[in-house]
């Protein structure tokens, strides 16, 4: 049977202790907010939000066309005859013998993004680079491959100016969300040979 004891001799639990107060430079509550951030940009599209540049220099080259090849990570060629070179970013090297780390994984990528795509081209106020390459962000179904390449951590922030100078902001964000999170080559290599 069981006894009864009475409320003055129950034993009380032991009082809560107050929170360990944190060192000085606690970096969790930053860390936990920058995760917060980037998990809620992620949510968005494939692409993410964007606004597609406003005007296009319409003088520059075609305004859709199909790719037929994709040279390297940064670069294709398309069925117009004409070679672009996308603006904004820069992978690493998979071409003429120069192999940098990711470099062919970017170019596998960017191969699988569009070949054989008919793509819409938007291009700035340089039409073209020194190689006479057209400069321009490429659309397909799937966003623009510029903000696609740079935000999966195939790609670094790259300007050629006068390009671009309104979505620098936004292509730093891009690779600095990457890097964050070890995207690509954030998280495969230990010379990032694209970063300028």
């Amino acid at each position: 049977m069981p006894v009864a004891v009475p409320k003055d001799r129950r034993i009380a639990a032991p009082p809560k202790s107050p929170p360990r107060p944190r060192a000085a430079g606690d970096a969790r509550p930053l860390a936990l907010l920058l995760a917060l951030t980037i998990v809620s940009v992620s949510a968005c599209d494939d692409d993410g939000p964007y606004a597609p540049p406003p005007e296009s220099n319409t003088e520059c080259g075609p305004a859709h066309a199909t790719v037929v090849r994709a040279v390297d990570g940064d670069t294709i060629d398309l069925d117009t005859g004409d070679r672009v070179r996308y603006l904004m970013i820069d992978t690493p090297e998979s071409t003429q013998g120069k192999i940098d780390c990711y470099g062919e994984e970017a170019h596998e990528y960017n191969a699988r993004l569009v070949e054989g795509q008919e793509v819409d081209l938007y291009y700035d106020e340089q039409c073209r680079d020194t190689y006479g390459r057209l400069l321009a962000y490429v659309h397909t179904d799937a966003g623009e491959v510029n903000r696609i390449l740079i935000r999966q951590g195939y790609a670094c922030f790259y300007s050629i100016p006068p390009n671009g100078y309104e979505r620098i902001d936004e292509f730093r964000a891009l690779e600095r969300e990457a890097s964050v999170l070890h995207s690509g080559l954030w998280g495969a290599c230990s010379v990032v040979t694209c970063q300028h």
